[in-house]
């Protein structure tokens, strides 16, 4: 189950079907879609996302989207800000499937802080579904 909740106000059209479109198709190619997974996907404005990222990643700074929790746990939890999303300059639906796509991948334990061999790793298979 995907539950998405736009927190942010009014501040952009969130297409919800777009962005379970997207996290589904990553969970189905990792082998995950028939697994009993619940994840939340928050929307939210520029102060929150950086309110959060500094409670929780000591970074005092918005930015495009953060992820919590890893399969397996109870908690799944991706929290996505458009007005960071469209400061990247790019079409915001693509730029947007990105972080989103971005975003699951971590869910799934892919993570690019980790290592220099971790962070190719996640990020070949980010290009991958982002062909796709």
């Amino acid at each position: 189950m995907i539950e998405i909740n736009n927190l942010s106000g009014s501040y952009r059209k969130i297409s919800k079907p777009f962005i379970r479109k997207n996290i589904e198709k990553v969970l189905r190619a990792e082998g995950f879609y028939d697994k009993d997974i619940e994840i939340s996907v928050g929307i939210v404005d520029s102060e929150e996302i950086k309110n959060i990222n500094k409670t929780y990643r000591k970074k005092n700074k918005p930015t495009d989207v953060l992820s919590f929790g890893k399969i397996g746990e109870d908690l799944l939890e991706i929290i996505v800000c458009p007005e960071e999303v469209e400061k990247n300059g790019k079409d915001f639906n693509e730029e947007l499937r990105e972080v989103i796509i971005h975003g699951t991948l971590h869910l799934l334990g892919y993570d690019h802080e980790k290592s220099k061999k971790e962070a190719l790793k996640m990020f070949v298979k980010q290009e991958k579904y982002l062909q796709d």
